[in-house]
This record gives structure tokens, C-alpha cells and sequence, in this order.
């Protein structure tokens, strides 16, 4: 994204409606926004309506009414003049909408924003098994973002193990070789708005899991979120739980898929009369 200054006006509307607090009024008091800290959501082009007014004579106007002291501010919602431009993004920029912009479907899965249906589909896919635990590492929130720099780190400390990565995430597809767990090298130093990470591992080998996403997080400059699947016993009760809190971490049951996505018994053939 960036600020065409040849109809920008200085209003500032747009800086409060970025994420990344990315867009500024710089010192010739027109916005830009920083494309290191961009990540391409397009939350300020689709979030502002635009009235089209011409640059020059409301920039005019606004000159004399602040030497009187007085003022000319547009609606917050509204950029006047229209100066909030899409870029045409290349790869590995085109990495960064890709996965922070929910309305644009990632190549690999077809589905938006960051690409993946996790395992909150699980009575569909099945990709968590009895005596397995799947986990999600969600990097970045909005306001902070993350590299991929980041996530290669713990994806390589993760691989040094017996983490299964989910061949169909978008960021092991971002993977060189999802045995190393390495991130190819084009795409480190590009930042979104956030990512997941999925792997699984035997029940026996969450703790040493746990263990070495906590080492690994106090060396990033990002923010993470841990989450933990499994397959409740016949009653229903969580197996893992008092585990979690036993190795010092803070467990909530978030979420229960009850299986209600496919079917589980078997359907009537119909009889064909000859």
C-alpha cells in the first residue's frame, strides 16, 4: 500500500485505521506508510470510503480555515481525496496479503487469509488420532505482526524432534524441507499480520513440545499463541489437561468438536427393482 501525495490532503483518518500502525503524517504533514511494517491487509483501502475532492483546493481550504482557527476535518471513516493506492506486489511481497488479508485465498489451500482450516475440522479430517496431540503455534497479532525469520527458528527446533508438520498448512509449504523444518530463504525477512503452525505428536512427547516452544519464544520479537488438540476419552473428558498444568502452563478448554461434520452411521443402500 502506499499514500499518493499528489491527492493526499494530511487529514489523518487513515493513520488509526492501519493494524501495523504503519501509516504516518510525515514531516511534510501528508501520510505515507512505512512498507518495512505494511503487511499488505488492505484493512485501510477497503475500511475508508472515498469522496473524491480535489487535492489542491481542499488542501487551500484547509490552510485558510486553520489560520483562522478553525478547522476542516472529514468524517473519520473517509479518506476525501481518495489517496490510498494498492500496489501491484510481487513475490515475496505478495506473501504478506496472502496471509493478512482474509478476503484472498492462499494458492495452496484455496481458503482465505492465512490459509488453513486447522484442526477445529478434525471430525472431518481425522488429522488428530487417539494417542496423538496436535498443535498450533499462531505467530502475530495485529499491532505487532511477524517475520518469517521467526517462525523458521522454532519450525527448525521443532523438526530436531518427532513433530509431524501438517503437510497441509501454508507454512510448511513455505518450507525448503519439512524434515529440517527450514523457511526458504526469499520469504524470511517478510512480515504478516499473523501465521499458524501445525504439527503433531505422540501424547508422550507433548511435554518436551512444550518445552521447546517456551525456549524458543523468549528469543522472538513477536507475540504467541500455543494451542493444543486432542481426542477426548469415551466420556468425554480431557486426558492431557492436569499435564499441562503440571509443567507450569495455564490450560482452557477453548473449544469441543462435537462430530457433527460428517456422518457416523451407516446409510441404508437403496433397493433397486429390476
Amino acid at each position: 500500500m502506499h499514500i499518493d501525495k499528489k491527492k493526499c490532503i494530511g487529514c489523518a483518518n487513515c493513520v488509526p485505521v492501519c493494524p501495523m500502525g504503519a501509516i504516518y503524517i510525515a514531516q511534510d504533514r501528508l501520510a505515507e506508510v512505512n512498507s518495512e511494517v505494511c503487511v499488505e491487509c488492505q484493512a485501510c483501502y477497503r475500511g475508508m470510503s472515498v469522496e473524491n475532492l480535489p487535492q489542491q483546493p481542499t488542501r487551500f481550504l484547509r490552510g485558510l480555515l486553520a489560520f483562522f482557527k478553525l478547522r476542516f476535518q472529514p468524517d473519520p471513516d473517509i479518506c476525501p481525496t481518495g489517496a490510498i493506492t494498492r500496489d501491484e506486489l510481487v513475490w515475496p511481497r505478495t506473501l504478506r496479503r496472502t496471509f493478512s488479508d482474509p478476503l484472498v485465498p492462499h494458492e495452496s489451500t484455496g481458503i482465505g487469509g492465512r490459509g488453513t482450516m486447522e484442526v477445529k475440522t478434525n471430525d472431518v479430517t481425522e488429522r488428530i488420532k487417539e494417542g496423538e496431540a496436535g498443535f498450533t503455534v499462531e505467530f502475530g497479532r495485529p499491532g505487532i505482526g511477524a517475520y518469517f525469520r521467526d517462525v523458521d527458528r522454532v519450525c527448525r527446533a521443532l523438526a530436531a524432534t518427532a513433530a509431524v508438520f501438517e503437510p497441509e498448512n501454508p507454512v510448511t509449504v513455505l518450507m525448503t524441507d519439512a524434515k529440517t523444518g527450514k523457511i526458504r530463504e526469499d520469504v524470511l525477512n517478510e512480515k504478516v499480520l499473523s501465521c499458524i503452525l501445525e504439527f503433531k505428536v505422540k501424547i508422550t512427547e507433548m511435554p518436551e513440545m512444550l518445552k521447546i516452544v517456551e525456549r524458543e519464544v523468549n528469543h522472538l520479537d513477536t507475540v504467541v499463541a500455543l494451542g493444543i488438540a486432542i481426542r477426548c476419552d469415551a466420556e468425554g473428558n480431557d486426558t492431557v489437561r492436569k499435564q499441562i498444568e503440571a509443567l507450569g502452563f495455564d490450560a482452557w478448554r477453548g473449544k469441543l468438536n462435537m462430530g457433527l461434520g460428517r456422518r457416523t452411521n451407516p446409510q441404508p443402500v437403496p433397493e433397486v427393482k429390476s
